[in-house]
C-alpha cells in the first residue's frame, strides 16, 4: 500500500528500487538520516501531549474512491481543513479533531479504539524559533508500526518497525512561525513484517514513545562507542562519528572521575578510533557502578553515564568481569505495572516493574519480544540489573523474503546503535521459538547473528530456541545448528503446563552435546491471580506455585545450569487469551496481577534466587 502512496506524495525514488537493498541504502532512501545517539543529552524540545488525530480505515486522507493515490495537496498531510476554508470541498479538519497522548497507544486511550488495526492520522503544531548556524531533527523513540511523517505540507519520509528510534533532518524545511506535524501511523499486521500476523502480545497502534525536535551545530557528534576493550579490561577503546561539513576535528573522551582520556583527530569521514588506558571499577548488579563520559570535539559536547564491565562464556559458564555469574532473571514486556495497559512511557513505570524484579532477588531481566524503551533499559542499568535485549524475529516469518531479512536486520542495528554504550546490556536475541525445519530459517537467523557481532563483538548473542523430547523422560535444546552459532544454549520450555502436568518435571533428564551455558528463556504456566483451589487445577494460584516448585527442581539438575528468565514477571494482554473470567485478553502467566497482585509463585522464585545468590 505504501509503495504507491509514498510514490506520489514525495516521488522517492526508493520505491521503485529492487527491495533487496541494503540497510544503508534502505534508511537513505526512506528519507530517514543516521540515527543520533544518546538523545536524553541533547538540546531538544519535547513535542509530547496531546495531538489530534483521525481514524482512517479507508485510506481517504491519501487514496481517492478509485485507490489510486492523490497528491500531496489534497492529502491530509497538506493539513488544511473545512472550518478554515468553508468554500471549498475538504472533508476533514485536524483543528476539530479529538486528541490521543503523545506517547501512548490509541487501544487504550480510546474505547472504541480497543481493537482497532489500521491507519490512524496524527497531527500537532509547534513553534520554533531557529537559530543561524543550527541544525534540526525530528526524533521519534518509536512509532508503531509504520510512519510516514510529514512536516508543513512536505512528507519526510517512512519508518518501519514498531520498537526502535529514527529521526529526520528539518534544518531547511522548519517553518518562521507554526509548524505542522502530521504522521500517517499504520498498525495493521502484514506477513512479510517483524514481527508477522501472529504472536502473543497486544499490538499497541500509535505514536508509542517520545518525539523530540533536536538542536545540533552544524557539524555534531551523532555516534560514539566507549568500552572495554575486548579481552582486556586495562583498556577502554571505541569510536566517535561526527556529521557535518567540518568532518576533520580534534575529538576527545575524558572520564574525570579516573583521570583518563584520550585526543585524536576524525578522518575526512568525520570517523576516529581511540584507546586509552584505565582502571574503571567495573559494572557488575552487586555495584552498578556508572561514570560521567564527555565526548567533545571542536564544535560539539555531549556528556553520558557509561559502565564498564565485560562479560564471555567459558565451557558451561558465563563470566561477568570474570567471574562465575548465575543469571537470576525475568522475562517482562513493555506495559504499563498498573491499571488499564498499554505501553509503558516513562521512568516510574520502568522503576516499579524492574523493582518488582529487584525484590524477587533477580539480577537479570529479559526485554521481551523486542527492544524495550531507553528509559527501561537505562533504568535497568541504574538499578544494577542485566538485560537481554530481542527483537521481534517471532514464531514463523517470512523467512525467504529478502524485504524481510533487510526489515529484520535493520532493527537489530538501530537496537544496537541505541544502546551499545549501556554496560547492563549482556545478551542480544535475534529471534524467539522459531521452527526449525522452515526453510531459509538457518540462513537468516545465522545472518543476523553475525551482523550482531560485527557491530559488537563485546556481547553473548543468542535466540530463544525450544526443546525436543529423545523419549524415555530425557530431553535436549530442538535447535543443533543454530546452537552451534550462539553463545548460550537458550531455550523456552513449558514442562507441566504445555507438556503434561506439574508431576512431570520429576521424570525429566537433560542432556547436550554441545559444551556451553545453558539459559531456560522460558518456563511456567497460568494462574488468575486470587483464583484458588487444588493444586491440580489449572490457572489456580495453588497449581502455579506447585508447579514452579517442581520446575526449579527440574532446572537445578540441569548439567551446565546459567540461569533462567521465567515467563512472565506480569500479566498482559494479548487477544490470543479468550478464556473468559479467566483470561478476559490477557495472558496470565505472570507472577504479578496487571493490578501488582504478587501471586503465590513470585516467592516460590524469590526464595530460590535467594539461595542463589550464596
Amino acid at each position: 500500500m505504501y509503495k504507491q502512496i509514498l510514490f506520489s506524495l514525495c516521488a522517492v525514488a526508493f520505491l521503485a528500487c529492487n527491495r533487496t537493498k541494503t540497510v544503508s541504502t534502505e534508511k537513505a532512501e526512506t528519507g530517514v538520516c543516521p540515527q543520533i545517539t544518546n538523545i536524553q543529552a541533547r538540546c531538544s524540545t519535547s513535542l509530547d501531549g496531546e495531538w489530534n488525530y483521525i481514524v482512517d480505515i479507508y485510506g481517504a486522507g491519501y487514496l481517492d474512491y478509485r485507490r489510486n493515490p492523490v497528491s500531496v495537496k489534497n492529502s491530509f498531510f497538506r493539513d488544511r481543513g473545512f472550518y478554515g476554508h468553508q468554500k471549498e470541498l475538504i472533508e476533514y479538519d485536524f483543528d476539530a479533531a479529538p486528541t490521543l497522548h503523545v506517547p501512548g497507544d490509541w487501544n487504550t486511550q480510546k474505547p472504541e479504539l480497543y481493537y482497532y488495526e489500521g491507519t490512524v492520522w496524527y497531527r500537532t503544531l509547534f513553534h520554533q524559533k531557529k537559530k543561524p548556524g543550527c541544525r534540526y531533527f525530528l526524533y521519534f523513540g518509536a512509532v508503531n508500526y509504520e510512519a510516514v511523517v510529514g512536516l508543513n505540507g512536505e512528507v519526510l519520509g517512512k519508518h518501519t518497525g514498531g520498537y526502535t528510534p529514527f529521526n529526520f533532518e528539518v534544518t531547511g524545511k522548519l517553518a518562521d512561525e507554526k509548524n505542522s506535524l502530521v504522521v500517517l501511523v499504520d498498525n495493521a499486521r502484514r506477513f512479510e513484517n517483524v514481527p508477522t500476523v501472529n504472536f502473543d502480545w497486544w499490538n499497541y497502534g500509535g505514536i508509542t514513545r517520545s518525539v523530540l525536535l533536536v538542536e545540533t551545530p552544524e557539524t555534531f557528534i551523532r555516534d560514539y562507542c566507549v568500552q572495554l576493550k575486548k579481552d582486556d579490561p586495562g583498556i577502554i577503546s571505541g569510536w566517535i562519528q561526527l556529521d557535518g561539513p567540518d568532518a576533520e576535528q580534534q575529538v576527545c573522551v575524558d572520564i574525570p572521575e579516573l583521570e583518563a582520556g584520550v585526543q585524536v583527530r576524525t578522518d575526512a569521514n568525520g570517523y576516529a578510533r581511540f584507546e586509552f588506558a584505565a582502571s574503571p571499577e567495573l559494572w557488575s548488579p552487586e555495584s552498578p557502578k556508572l561514570y560521567s563520559v564527555a565526548v567533545s570535539s571542536e564544535s560539539d559536547r555531549v556528556e553520558d553515564r557509561i559502565g564498564f564491565r565485560s562479560i564471555e562464556t567459558r565451557g558451561t559458564q558465563v563470566l561477568l568481569n570474570g567471574k562465575p555469574v548465575i543469571l537470576r532473571g525475568v522475562s517482562v514486556h513493555e506495559e504499563s505495572p498498573f491499571g488499564a495497559g498499554g505501553r509503558a512511557t516513562n521512568k516510574e513505570d520502568a522503576v516499579q516493574t524492574l523493582q518488582w524484579a529487584k525484590d524477587m532477588n533477580c539480577n537479570f531481566v529479559r526485554l521481551a519480544h523486542y527492544p524495550h524503551n531507553e528509559t527501561m533499559v537505562r533504568t535497568a542499568e541504574e538499578m544494577g540489573l542485566m538485560v537481554w535485549s530481542e527483537i521481534p524475529v517471532y514464531w514463523t516469518i517470512d523467512w525467504k523474503n529478502p524485504e524481510t531479512y533487510a526489515n529484520a536486520e535493520n532493527q537489530l542495528v538501530e537496537n544496537i546503535t541505541r544502546d551499545r554504550n549501556r554496560a547492563n546490556i549482556v545478551i542480544w536475541s535475534v529471534a524467539n521459538e522459531t521452527p526449525v525445519e522452515a526453510e531459509g530459517r538457518l540462513e537468516f537467523l545465522s545472518s543476523l547473528m553475525g551482523k550482531a557481532r560485527s557491530l559488537d563483538d563485546t556481547r553473548l548473542v543468542s535466540a530463544a530456541m525450544e526443546k525436543k523430547a529423545l523419549g524415555g523422560g530425557r530431553m535436549t535444546v530442538n535447535d543443533p545448528e543454530l546452537v552451534k552459532i550462539a553463545d548460550l544454549i537458550s531455550f523456552n520450555q513449558y514442562v507441566g503446563w504445555y507438556d503434561g502436568d506439574a508431576d512431570k518435571c520429576d521424570t525429566i533428564t537433560w542432556e547436550f552435546d554441545v559444551e556451553k551455558p545453558v539459559f531456560i528463556s522460558e518456563f511456567g504456566g497460568g494462574a488468575l491471580a486470587g483464583r484458588h483451589g487444588d493444586r491440580t487445577e489449572r490457572f489456580t494460584e495453588e497449581y502455579l506455585e506447585y508447579l514452579y516448585q517442581k520446575n526449579v527442581d527440574m532446572l537445578s539438575r540441569i548439567p551446565g545450569f546459567a540461569g533462567c528468565s521465567p515467563w512472565i514477571l506480569k500479566d498482559f494482554r494479548s487477544p490470543r487469551r479468550m478464556l473468559p473470567g479467566i483470561q478476559d485478553d490477557y495472558n496470565r502467566k505472570g507472577l504479578v496481577s496487571e493490578k501488582g497482585v504478587k501471586k503465590s509463585a513470585y516467592f516460590v522464585m524469590q526464595d530460590w534466587y535467594s539461595s542463589l545468590k550464596k
